[in-house]
């Protein structure tokens, strides 16, 4: 593999008061992998043997019950840190990642965690502080499932999507990677059916538009009253 310029990763905020030098040290660990649309980065309850950072692309995290039940716990981002097992106290991974999308991620073994969190302070806290927002996120979604009706549900996750992906168009805003309504209804915890009469409502009232595996908000304040339980009446 050729050497990996760290223009990539030095204004990441995850690599934030590192040196030049301290980079190409953190570098000079890291393996650059490609991996096609669909494809597993990692699998569930697998040995997790690496640890990444995506630079490229987008990745979907799922998680499987019990029950076979699959459920999509988040969505990684370029320059966003996952698979980050070692910093929750595990040896295997919580989760499923697939590439939503051809993707570029750097990645290191599991053993230089320990390591690199020690020579470098500010890694380390700022992995941490990405595990709690993450973890945040997580119960924030919990206490959604458990005390919000659906079209609040949906709402909020769209929303989210908006605030991590959101691309500005003509028509409004996109969330800039492919989503299908399987998808949003595996994020949400309800079924494709509940998810597409939704969408198709609040296509109909102009606050959304949608096609194959894409989503565009045209009105995010009508969708953040729906969020809300809020009339959407002016």
């Amino acid at each position: 593999m050729g050497r990996v310029d760290r223009s990539l990763i030095a204004g990441l905020p995850l690599f934030a008061g590192i040196a030049p030098e301290g980079l190409d040290r953190i570098l000079a660990g890291a393996r650059s992998t490609r991996y096609p649309k669909d494809s597993a980065i990692f699998e569930q309850e697998e040995e997790a043997h690496a640890f990444f950072l995506l630079l490229d692309g987008h990745i979907r995290v799922v998680r499987s019950t019990p029950e076979g039940q699959q459920v999509i716990v988040r969505y990684i981002s370029a320059g966003e840190i996952f698979g980050i097992a070692s910093a929750l106290g595990r040896t295997t991974y919580p989760a499923t990642a697939f590439a939503v999308v051809d993707c570029v991620a750097l990645s290191w073994p599991t053993s230089m965690w320990s390591e690199l969190s020690a020579q470098f302070p500010s890694f380390g806290a700022n992995t941490y502080k990405t595990v709690g927002t993450r973890l945040q996120d997580t119960h924030t979604r919990v206490v959604e499932m458990a005390t919000e009706q659906v079209e609040q549900r949906v709402a909020h996750a769209l929303l989210r999507l908006l605030e991590q992906t959101g691309k500005k168009t003509d028509e409004g805003i996109l969330i800039d990677f492919p989503i299908s309504r399987q998808d949003i209804a595996e994020m949400t915890g309800t079924t494709l059916h509940t998810v597409s009469r939704l969408l198709s409502a609040w296509e109909d009232k102009g606050m959304i538009r949608s096609g194959r595996q894409k989503v565009t908000v045209v009105d995010p304040h009508k969708l953040m009253l729906v969020a809300n339980g809020r009339s959407e009446r002016s």
